[in-house]
């Protein structure tokens, strides 16, 4: 079952965002490296069009450095999208983006015309600090927490680059359950909107099988774990989450695996791969058309039902006898012909 969070606010900056669109030159979408299919909005993808548009992929330094390049290639194959790949620890290279947003655009550039940029992506991303960052001051506020940001603002950045700040938006329905996992192990999904230790089986699940050796080492496991459950008990008792009679308590060991996986403490990793996506994709467009077809048969089962209904009743009542005529009681229409028959 996927996790959804969608407050009000973010319903009103997305009509935001459509509104002051046709006024932007280019999209710079920030996206979590550990995530970067989960993080990428499909709302702003239907509001990009044919708008350039650059993928930055931030946190880096808490991602798979080889998956990373794995994920710039594939998101490079659309047209008219470049990546960048950065962590806030890099203040100098973040600069550089600027630089990127000219190339994008080299009719704006070689005309020295000034460029409106737009920033967008998910809560907690890290969009304010690269902001800042960008600005050489601190003009978004940040938090380590999703939705900080509420309200547009526009930031000269110098170098004829005006950028505007969106507040960070997911989407009403998120139809990938995987990626709601996903968005809410990363923190773009508050805490008191999902339930720890439903996501911490999802992350255990999947690290047993991407990076066993990691978590193996980062908790001093004697052995492999062979299920999430295994794994969880095993962690416990070497961190001490006990309760009263020796139990693991699973609800405290969740909690920390899901601290710690968001700090980069259990090493770097990327929770999908291209390959992995494209299956998901794959196997939601499956269901969905099994749905469909589904509701289109009920559909028609009580469309038909209906109908067959109907024609029943109305030969079940055309088959019933009629009721014998009362004496004295002279059919329709016989008084007016007697009457016709004296004249």
């Amino acid at each position: 079952m996927a996790i959804q969070w969608y407050p009000g606010h973010m319903h009103k900056a997305q009509k935001a965002i459509k509104e002051v669109l046709p006024q932007v030159d280019l999209l710079i979408e920030v996206l979590d490296a550990r995530i970067p299919y989960s993080s990428e909005n499909p709302a702003i993808a239907q509001l990009r069009g044919n708008k350039p548009c650059i993928k930055v992929l931030s946190k880096t330094d808490l991602a798979d450095q080889e998956m990373t390049a794995v994920w710039q290639a594939y998101l490079e194959q659309e047209r008219g999208v470049k990546t960048f790949a950065t962590t806030t620890q890099e203040p100098g290279r973040i600069k550089l983006l600027v630089d990127l947003c000219r190339k994008m655009l080299p009719e704006k550039d070689a005309g020295a015309k000034n460029i409106n940029a737009m920033i967008v992506g998910i809560p907690n991303v890290g969009k304010s600090t690269l902001i800042n960052t960008l600005a050489g001051r601190v003009v978004a506020k940040t938090g380590n927490e999703p939705a900080v940001t509420k309200d547009q603002q526009r930031i000269n950045l110098g170098s004829g680059v005006t950028l505007l700040d969106t507040p960070g938006i997911l989407w009403p329905k998120i139809e990938n359950p995987d990626s709601s996992y996903r968005l809410a192990a990363t923190g773009a999904i508050k805490n008191t909107a999902m339930e720890y230790d439903d996501v911490s089986f999802f992350l255990a699940e999947y690290l047993i099988k991407a990076y066993p050796e990691l978590i193996m080492a980062h908790f001093q496991l004697d052995r492999m774990p062979t299920t999430e459950l295994d794994f969880l008990e095993m962690a416990g008792a070497r961190r001490g989450a006990l309760q009263t009679g020796g139990r693991i308590n699973l609800h405290k060991i969740c909690e920390v695996l899901i601290n710690e996986f968001r700090a980069g403490k259990l090493g770097r990793i990327t929770l999908e791969s291209p390959e992995l996506v494209e299956r998901e994709k794959e196997a939601i467009a499956v269901a969905k058309m099994k749905k469909e077809a589904e509701n289109a048969e009920r559909k028609k089962r009580f469309k038909d039902g209906s109908r067959n209904s109907d024609r029943a009743d109305r030969k079940e009542q055309k088959n019933l006898p009629r009721p014998p005529r009362q004496p004295g009681i002279a059919k329709p229409g016989s008084a007016r012909k007697s009457s016709d028959k004296k004249k």
